[in-house]
């Protein structure tokens, strides 16, 4: 559930080098009086990580874990565990299953109740853009994808184990997942279940609440949804349902445009979101040692400052994320699913991920140039996204090669 993207720079792995493992420090104020002698240096003192428990569960977290959807630098992760992540995001299907096979890297050693491993393997079959899953799907599928998932991940066992990417009631109830989930917790392959829902969230978590049968809800999340006050509510719900929550695209496209002049301020977007006490972690994307050292500033203080509570009301260019309200979906003639097109222009532009958003059109099956025949775009956004320029030039990718982004 990564969101953002930036270069390592030489200065911060320097900075790391030297610091070591230690760990997020503060020097107190002195409390001598002005004039005295200092008798003694002042001792720092480590800030302690702001912990939640994640429902019932039991599981208890820092409210910063690690989304390493978009990151495939082993000493980052590394970096994040040593540094006091416990949780580390992942699924089947990112980086083509290699996001998998490095985090099996990094815990490889490691004390097995050291880390929370969450994975997420999509319903057998289902539609890409409409999430819905066919009447006569089939449990295997889902079975040998976990199975392969654990494989790559080296473990007996992960703690979370969701049903990738719901977007409707009826897909939280369907019976060959639902069953798949159940007997994989009961084998002891998982030790909590829950579903993952990045649109129409309010009616996924319900539904979650109403199927009494999943432990946990990873949600989108953001200052920038329309609907967040709903998305709060259906949280709320869930929560003293006891359901655990965790929050995934809080930083609402990491770029307020394509040009990356006007950066969402990372911290503010993370702490708006982290101030829902419902909510017990969330999963920022990592892909630079700068952005985790941001996290963990988070991790230690939740407190939004003047300037941040000003740039949170900023709306420059509409952004670059998608919030899949569907509105959309009526004003096209050809019936494309113009909101995981929105997606994969975020995830080009915005994580800075072109592999990733070229792998969602594959999957979509989007023809090199849909709108080819058309004129004026119907297609209204209510965010005021140039929809018809944005597939435009999102599709281009369908032209290079995928080993290109290998």
């Amino acid at each position: 559930m990564t969101e953002r993207s930036n270069p390592l720079k030489r200065r911060t792995f320097l900075k790391w080098s030297a610091a070591g493992l230690a760990g997020v420090a503060v020097t107190p104020a002195s409390a001598s009086r002005p004039g005295d002698a200092p008798t003694e240096a002042p001792v720092p003192q480590k800030k302690e990580a702001i912990v939640r428990t994640l429902g019932r569960t039991g599981l208890k977290l820092p409210v910063v874990s690690m989304g390493v959807m978009n990151s495939d630098n082993p000493n980052l992760i590394r970096a994040a565990l040593d540094r006091g992540i416990v949780m580390l995001d992942t699924a089947h299907g990112y980086q083509r299953g290699r996001n998998e096979v490095v985090i099996g890297e990094v815990i490889k050693g490691r004390p097995r109740d050291s880390f929370v491993i969450a994975t997420k393997v999509p319903a057998p079959g289902r539609d890409r853009s409409t999430g819905a899953i066919p009447a006569d799907a089939k449990a295997e599928p889902f079975f040998e994808m976990f199975d392969t998932s654990l494989k790559r991940l080296g473990l007996d066992y992960v703690d979370i184990l969701y049903q990738h990417n719901v977007l409707a009631r009826d897909q939280v109830f369907s019976e060959p997942v639902l069953n798949a989930l159940q007997k994989i917790k009961t084998d002891g392959r998982a030790r909590f279940i829950g579903v993952t829902t990045h649109g129409n969230e309010p009616e996924v978590i319900r539904g979650v609440i109403e199927a009494k049968v999943h432990d946990v809800v990873l949600t989108a999340y953001n200052f920038r949804q329309d609907h967040r006050d709903e998305v709060r509510k259906a949280i709320a719900e869930a929560a003293s349902a006891g359901i655990g929550i965790v929050a995934m695209k809080t930083q609402a496209g990491a770029y307020w445009d394509k040009e990356k002049q006007h950066p969402i301020n990372m911290m503010a977007a993370l702490k708006w979101v982290l101030n829902d006490t419902n909510v017990t972690t969330a999963v920022p994307g990592m892909t630079a040692f700068d952005q985790l050292e941001e996290d963990l500033t988070v991790m230690t203080d939740l407190t939004l400052t003047e300037q941040e509570l000003k740039d949170l009301k900023a709306d420059l260019h509409g952004g670059l994320y998608c919030q899949h309200c569907r509105q959309c979906l009526p004003g096209c003639p050809l019936g494309l699913p113009v909101p995981d097109l929105m997606r994969s222009y975020m995830y080009a532009y915005g994580y800075r991920n072109p592999g990733l958003a070229r792998d969602l059109l594959e999957e979509l099956q989007v023809p090199s140039d849909p709108c080819r025949n058309c004129g004026a775009c119907p297609v209204k956004c209510v965010k005021g996204f140039d929809v018809a320029g944005r597939i435009k030039d999102i599709v281009r990718l369908k032209d290079v090669p995928p080993g290109f982004f290998a």
